[in-house]
């Protein structure tokens, strides 16, 4: 059991691990995928480097620093977040499951929109980006879920349980890691068998008021009630939606202590939206870090 469990390790949540960490509390960081910060060639406004830095050499300075201070930093996908009690979580990701008193989402923002005709006409009428929050509405219908990575499989395969047959879309993209991530479940059984997968790209999405059919470029359609985006991995606003918390847009609410509207769940960074710069990635998870050392010592 971990006193705070953060996801993310760009500034924001490597500065809440070490505010954490320096409060003696045992903390795990999770991160998986490019960064942001790493995209920055230089950067020139940071206190502190006369000569400026590159985003990459910041990133990993940081990392590095948690680990040095005893942070756990584990690269690894997270897949899934929920309450495991009331007074914990439960974190699933590639390396395994974690518990967690307290948690921090320092993810960045990475949901992507596909550019599809009528994706955006479509959303609420039948387009979703969230399988845990409307699957229920989809019971014995056929839906799709369009991504090639992990995170489209692991939605794919909460819908099987409900829905008559889910149909994961690659769009064109490489389909060699999605393949065999759904052979491995299918060899376990049970609703993975609902599963197909579809490489063709697509064009465009049709319907009357609804989402009904999707049409691919080389002029083939299929029908479908339901449509779920799921491409790359998992950013701030899906875990958001699958845990309840509040959005503005795309980005979590919270209040001036970085706590959103569950109790131990905290929000710093990016994902909050507003001035994306480090200068206030780093204020928000310090400011995050401490509040969820004082959650976690008020805990009975």
């Amino acid at each position: 059991m971990f006193d705070v469990i953060v996801i993310g390790a760009g500034p924001a949540g490597i500065s809440a691990a070490l505010y954490a960490k320096r409060a003696n509390l045992n903390v795990l960081v999770l991160y998986h995928g490019e960064s942001q910060l790493e995209k920055a060639h230089q950067i020139d406004n940071y206190y502190g480097f006369e000569k400026g830095i590159s985003g990459p050499d910041l990133y990993k300075a940081g990392i590095t620093q948690a680990k040095n201070l005893g942070v756990e930093v584990t690269d690894a996908e997270v897949t899934n977040l929920q309450m495991a009690s009331e007074s914990s979580y439960t974190v699933t990701s590639t390396a395994g499951e974690y518990e967690g008193k307290a948690l921090i989402i320092a993810t960045g923002n990475k949901k992507l929109r596909p550019n599809l005709k009528g994706l955006v006409d479509f959303e609420g009428k039948g387009v979703s980006y969230c399988a845990v929050c409307d699957g229920f509405f989809y019971r014995k219908k056929k839906v799709c879920v369009l991504g090639n990575k992990l995170y489209a499989l692991e939605e794919a395969l909460h819908l099987a349980n409900m829905a008559e047959s889910v149909t994961i879309l690659t769009n064109g993209a490489d389909e060699k890691e999605i393949t065999a991530l759904l052979e491995t479940e299918k060899a376990k059984g049970g609703a993975a068998e609902k599963i197909t997968l579809v490489t063709g790209k697509l064009s465009e999405l049709q319907g009357d008021g609804r989402v009904q059919s999707l049409l691919f470029e080389d002029g083939s359609q299929l029908p479908v009630d339901g449509f779920f985006v799921a491409l790359g991995s998992a950013g701030g606003a899906d875990f958001a939606k699958k845990l309840g918390l509040t959005l503005e847009g795309d980005s979590i609410k919270t209040d001036e202590k970085m706590a959103t509207n569950a109790r131990g769940i905290y929000s710093c960074g990016n994902v909050n939206g507003g001035l994306l710069q480090v200068c206030k990635a780093v204020y928000e998870g310090g400011l995050a870090g401490l509040s969820a050392v004082e959650y976690v010592r008020g805990l009975k």
